[in-house]
């Protein structure tokens, strides 16, 4: 875990040097200035690590604060770095050209200036939409048709909601509307697919409790995301059964009479030396055949060893990127990004984009969604 964290800020670090050099080679200035610029990019690196501490220290509304400050900047200056990289590419592509064309191709050239503040003002206008975006939750919808559903229950439905991150920035409003849509739907069952809590739940007891405002017909049943892990997972596990979620944790339950829900644990557990007594395979195996049945996993990932023992997988983790052009990232460590995706034995895995965000309150390209799952008879297949 402590590589994993030297790595990423090791990464995020080397971002904010590059936008340093950017800076100063637009707007050449002072030993001082360039020293204040540099302090102050150096602090909103090190932004998520002040925001634990003040939390730690029970310093809530600083906190909320600065997360809002650091987070917010985290989504401008990867934008800012993408499309920066872009203008490195055209300059590149420009002096290359110059090696074949003739005449004076350094004219296509962008200035110093210029080549900062075009991606500069454009990942602020970008960062604009995407606080909005992140706000619009859609409905996504998918009807499965099984001889497994009675004929005399006509239609089971299932809401899936996914990477909430109730924390610091997601709070009371965000929620509020969430659960407005998932109301909307008139679920029988809703499920949470991980990451329901942040890293930072030192005071969302109360959010807790206007999730547990929310009863379905047939009951909460949710799973571990790798965030329950960071959070603490006693502290997540108490937060999530507070709302009225049951936890599955590499468990299954019979739910409306006829319908098998099945919870995988986040992997993540293993390196907290916090992993369920028996593994995911031992428990699909374990099952009585002939009921339809929902395996719920945090991470987007199919066993081999697990097809054919349920009828539809729900998963998220991914937020499809959250803010594109992430999304090329996310594709080297997942083969199923969002959507439907048909599996092996017919079976049918649905990856969310997430219903919240993490780090910066911001979506671009990547909306949010609360899914709903029609689960209908059909005497025909």
């Amino acid at each position: 875990m402590q590589l994993f964290l030297l790595a990423v800020f090791g990464i995020y670090g080397a971002v904010h040097v590059y936008a340093f050099l950017r800076a100063r080679a637009a707007f050449p200035c002072s030993t001082g200035c360039s020293i204040l610029l540099g302090l102050l990019l150096a602090a909103m690196t090190l932004a998520p690590i002040l925001v634990r501490v003040l939390e730690r220290h029970g310093l809530d509304g600083a906190a909320r604060s600065m997360s809002w400050i650091g987070y917010t900047w985290m989504g401008v200056i990867f934008l800012f770095f993408s499309l920066s990289v872009l203008t490195d590419a055209y300059r590149l592509l420009v002096h290359g050209a110059s090696l074949f064309l003739p005449g004076n191709t350094h004219a296509f050239l962008p200035s110093p200036r210029q080549t900062f503040l075009i991606p500069l003002v454009l990942a602020l206008a970008v960062s604009v939409l995407a606080y909005h975006e992140a706000l619009k939750i859609r409905i996504e919808t998918l009807t499965i048709r099984s001889p497994r559903v009675p004929a005399d229950v006509g239609r089971l439905r299932i809401t899936q909601i996914s990477d909430v991150h109730l924390g610091l920035i997601v709070r009371e409003g965000r929620l509020r509307r969430m659960l407005e849509i998932v109301r909307s739907t008139d679920p029988d069952i809703l499920v949470s697919t991980g990451d329901l809590v942040d890293g930072q739940i030192d005071s969302i007891s109360g959010l807790a409790k206007i999730l547990g405002e929310l009863r379905p017909r047939h009951g909460k049943y949710a799973v571990t995301g790798n965030h329950e892990f960071y959070a603490g997972l006693d502290h997540a596990l108490e937060v999530t059964r507070a709302a009225g979620f049951t936890m599955l944790r590499n468990q299954a339950v019979q739910a409306a009479g006829f319908i098998t829900i099945a919870g995988a644990d986040d992997p993540t557990g293993i390196r907290f030396g916090s992993a369920p007594s028996r593994t995911e395979q031992a428990m699909l195996s374990g099952l009585h055949g002939g009921t339809f049945t929902v395996l719920l996993k945090h991470m987007p990932m199919v066993r081999q060893d697990s097809a054919g023992r349920f009828d539809l997988q729900l998963s998220g983790h991914t937020h499809r990127g959250q803010i594109f052009p992430f999304v090329f990232a996310v594709r080297l460590f997942f083969d199923h990004i969002a959507g439907n995706y048909d599996l092996p034995g017919g079976a049918i895995l649905h990856v969310s984009r997430g219903t919240g965000t993490w780090g910066p309150p911001m979506r671009f390209l990547a909306p949010p969604e609360i899914t709903v799952i029609d689960l209908v008879h059909d005497p025909g297949q």
